[in-house]
């Protein structure tokens, strides 16, 4: 049996270290195991429904606006995530009405704007995932993603680093977008 090179990598994650820096995020495991998942389809069980019920700060809500608010995701894939849902407990966006619709378009816009102004976001991915097999992880619960990009943030880190970073506490996002919506 012959001896291993002590400087040659291993990527399998056992025997030597692969010389990888470890963030540790063990709360992300409530996601990874669905403890905030409701167990069935009903809105007694969605938390975009229960949301609205909260205080702002402790729901993360951002803004309410008549037929829809704007929520901070609470596993965001960047500060500042935030998510536009209809407070009507429909699935699909062919189900939203026109005047949904319309109120989802105008606080993503705002959305857009007020991130813009408190973080100097350079893009943003918008998106909806309609259904479990495209992605969505409360299919039940219509709701649109608004996440803000900026040049190397989270290309560079998780990629290149081997890490991903949120610098800020989703509280202090909450009042910081939350304070500069403008009213109306």
């Amino acid at each position: 049996m012959s001896e291993q090179d002590p400087t040659e990598l291993h990527q399998d994650g056992i025997g030597q270290g692969d010389e990888l820096d470890r963030l540790w995020t063990p709360h992300r495991m409530a996601y990874i195991r669905g403890e905030n998942k409701p167990t069935d389809a009903s809105s007694g069980e969605c938390p975009f429904c229960r949301i609205p019920s909260l205080g702002d700060q402790e729901g993360l809500v951002v803004h309410r606006g008549s037929l829809a608010f704007v929520v901070l995701n609470l596993y965001p894939y960047a500060p500042g995530h935030l998510m536009v849902c209809p407070y009507r407990h429909i699935a699909d966006y062919t189900e939203t009405t026109d005047e949904e619709s319309a109120e989802i378009a105008d606080l993503t816009r705002t959305a857009m704007r007020v991130v813009r102004a408190t973080s100097g976001a350079g893009g943003f991915n918008i998106g909806m995932n309609q259904g479990a097999i495209a992605g969505a992880g409360i299919a039940a619960h219509l709701h649109q993603h608004v996440v803000p990009r900026w040049p190397g943030d989270q290309n560079f880190m998780p990629i290149i680093g081997r890490t991903k970073t949120l610098p800020e506490l989703l509280t202090d996002t909450r009042s910081l977008l939350a304070e500069a919506w403008p009213p109306g």
